[in-house]
């Protein structure tokens, strides 16, 4: 058998590309996605996130009773998890040649969950629940949108909404307390 080493690749055309459009940084003249439209989903994934991180630890600092130590501890891990899935969109949004808008003045008008005060255990798990289900359904919604055209973004968001999946399921089975 011989090798053959021509690629099947243009590799000339995408050197020549890749040269050509430098300052574009990570999007390749490949990208198909509608970077605009992606980088608001994202801008509004990453003020969900930091609204998360605030819930969880508002309820993490807030949580009182001695047999709530471990309700307690689960909420400062989401909130460190949040914490980490806004990181990951905020690095992206990066990438894609946008700017992460960390706002706080417009922070929770752009979040798709909700803040809470909750004082009642309870109460604060069924809130963190329900953020979790509009989470999971928003990384649905926008993985849908996002489709084949950004497949990093895709699996990006894929990852985030089988953590915000656990989540759900943790605060669902601590209702069942």
């Amino acid at each position: 058998m011989s090798q053959n080493n021509q690629s099947i690749l243009d590799v000339a055309a995408i050197r020549a590309q890749a040269k050509k459009h430098v300052d574009d940084g990570a999007v390749s003249s490949g990208y198909q996605g509608d970077r605009e439209k992606i980088i608001q989903m994202l801008n509004e994934a990453l003020a969900t996130e930091w609204v998360c991180v605030l819930r969880y630890m508002r309820h993490y600092f807030t949580a009182t009773g001695i047999h709530n130590e471990s309700i307690k501890a689960e909420f400062l891990e989401h909130a460190q998890q949040e914490q980490e899935h806004a990181s990951r969109i905020a690095e992206r949004i990066v990438q894609l040649n946008g700017e992460p808008d960390l706002d706080p003045a417009t922070l929770v008008t752009r979040s798709h969950a909700e803040y809470d005060t909750s004082a009642d255990i309870k109460d604060m798990i069924r809130a963190n629940l329900i953020a979790e289900r509009i989470a999971v359904e928003s990384y649905r919604q926008m993985i849908a949108i996002i489709g084949d055209t950004d497949p990093t973004t895709r699996q990006m968001l894929t990852e985030i909404m089988a953590v915000e999946e656990e989540h759900a399921d943790e605060m669902s089975d601590l209702l069942g307390l």
